[in-house]
């Protein structure tokens, strides 16, 4: 996990498993890694990826059978509006993180952008 993108931790675990899943490495009826066992090996708190995961049951690319676990469904991620996604939520955590820099915090950095005005 990359804290200096800005893009939030569950983010970036949806953005990892929808690449695995497009690239191959993961395929329909694999596995995922436990809540707690991902947590652990990727040092964030559990909660953290339950709500990676519960997004991606949301949006069918996964399914969670109670006592079983989770697994990749049929349904891939759509590949243009994954990487769109993607792109999008680094542009903005760039923009946060140069912000932060500038000793903007968050609510500041978001009235900024509210009353921001193209000539």
């Amino acid at each position: 996990m990359d804290s200096s993108s800005g893009v939030p931790f569950y983010r970036q675990v949806i953005q990892q498993i929808e690449q695995a899943i497009l690239t191959g490495m993961l395929e329909p009826g694999d596995r995922l890694p436990t809540i707690r066992s991902l947590a652990i090996d990727l040092k964030i708190n559990p909660n953290t990826i339950a709500k990676a995961y519960n997004e991606l049951e949301i949006r069918g690319i996964v399914t969670t059978q109670v006592g079983s676990g989770t697994f990749v469904s049929d349904r891939r991620p759509d590949s243009a509006e994954s990487e769109r996604k993607k792109r999008l939520e680094e542009l903005v955590g760039r923009f946060v993180a140069e912000m932060a820099a500038m000793g903007m915090d968050r609510k500041a950095t978001l009235e900024l952008v509210r009353e921001f005005k193209e000539d």
